[in-house]
């Protein structure tokens, strides 16, 4: 893994403990409490989103960030 790869990562976990601990945050919030350029931040959230590990909801120029509710499961019909 390339040192990038690393620093990405380890910013994933850090969002990820922040939620934890926070429940919802901003996307602002997190750049600001966890000193993440805007770059590094939307590349974690997209990573974190893709994988089902965060929700985002568009709240004008910010993005609401939150884990997924774990009572909620999804459903599959087959």
């Amino acid at each position: 893994m390339t040192p990038w790869q690393e620093m990405i990562q380890a910013c994933c976990g850090r969002i990820l403990e922040y939620l934890q601990d926070k429940k919802e945050a901003t996307s602002w919030q997190l750049k600001l409490a966890l000193h993440l350029s805007s770059s590094v931040l939307y590349i974690c959230l997209g990573i974190l989103h893709n994988q089902g590990k965060i929700n985002l909801e568009a709240d004008g120029i910010n993005y609401k960030v939150s884990l997924p509710n774990p009572d909620i499961q999804q459903q599959n019909p087959f």
